[in-house]
């Protein structure tokens, strides 16, 4: 089967993206793992007339909205490979019931392939998108304002360490991770923010009668916390290098480059929401995705 845009990832920026297509009378095809990046996330904060809703109703309310027009099609699976060219893609893709599928595309939309590195601290994992968060404006608001925690696992942390003062009591945990200089010491002392140093051992539940967490340090001392912030390092996946999208260092890890119409290095490819930024929320998302159905369409018009 032959589409105008095959778009891969059907979360926010995928379905943004697709509905400015759909209402072009585009024929498309998205194709989506299930896996969006904040599954872990029990509720979503900061996108206007969606404050509070959990994400994944967002995503079902936009599939359903994008499913009412005639040239849309979805299928559930993985994205192996992209090969060929503008106005030629192959797209090959496995489907969740195992069976292999291939689709031509004029145009593909990258909108999926980033993972989180979390640090390699016990108990971590099992809290992150519930008391473990890496977006104050996403998750700060509702931590209230006492113990809030900033786990470093680079000098990354201090740009938490500095902001979140504005949403709560704030403590830096160094975690050896970095030492700061007295500049950065006199940044964090007029903020308000407090310096815990040495090594973080895990971080536990509070008990079945208390919200929050407790970080738990090397030499014993424990600190109740209603919620810890972390700086992931973000990675695109296999398919977008395979690709042969040039790729952007920032701060938070590697993206995929894009100009201002979010046309990647590769002609005929786009790419929207956190594979192509380094700090990423759902309203970012749609917006990315928008502008990559809008400039896409006008590429299908009028050429790249």
């Amino acid at each position: 089967m032959t589409y105008d845009v095959v778009i891969i990832g059907g979360s926010y920026a995928g379905l943004s993206a697709g509905l400015q297509l759909a209402r072009a009378r585009r024929r498309i095809l998205v194709i989506d793992a299930g896996q969006p990046r904040n599954r872990f996330a029990e509720h979503s904060h900061g996108f206007l007339t969606q404050d509070g809703v959990p994400p994944n109703e967002i995503a079902a309310d936009g599939r359903g909205q994008i499913m009412e027009y005639p040239t849309v099609e979805w299928r559930t699976g993985k994205v192996d490979a992209v090969t060929g060219e503008a106005e030629d893609f192959t797209v090959a893709f496995t489907e969740v019931v195992g069976r292999r599928e291939y689709a031509r595309a004029r145009r593909i939309i990258l909108a999926a392939g980033v993972t989180d590195e979390l640090p390699n601290l016990p108990g971590l994992a099992k809290q992150w998108g519930k008391r473990v968060f890496h977006c104050p404006y996403c998750h700060g608001y509702e931590l209230g304002r006492e113990g809030i925690g900033v786990l470093a696992s680079s000098e990354m942390a201090m740009h938490h360490a500095l902001m979140l003062p504005d949403w709560g009591e704030t403590t830096l945990f160094v975690n050896d991770a970095f030492e700061p200089n007295v500049e950065q010491l006199a940044q964090l002392e007029a903020r308000g923010t407090r310096v815990v140093r040495g090594l973080v051992e895990r971080l536990a539940d509070q008990g079945a009668f208390a919200e929050g967490v407790a970080l738990v340090m090397g030499d014993g001392r424990v600190f109740p916390l209603a919620g810890l912030f972390v700086a992931p390092r973000i990675h695109p996946s296999s398919l977008v290098q395979t690709i042969g999208c040039e790729l952007e260092e920032t701060p938070m890890g590697n993206v995929v480059r894009t100009g201002a119409m979010k046309e990647t290095s590769v002609p005929g490819v786009f790419a929207c929401g956190d594979v192509a930024r380094a700090a990423g929320s759902v309203a970012f998302a749609v917006g990315d995705g928008a502008m990559a159905g809008l400039s896409v369409h006008r590429t299908l018009m009028f050429g790249l």
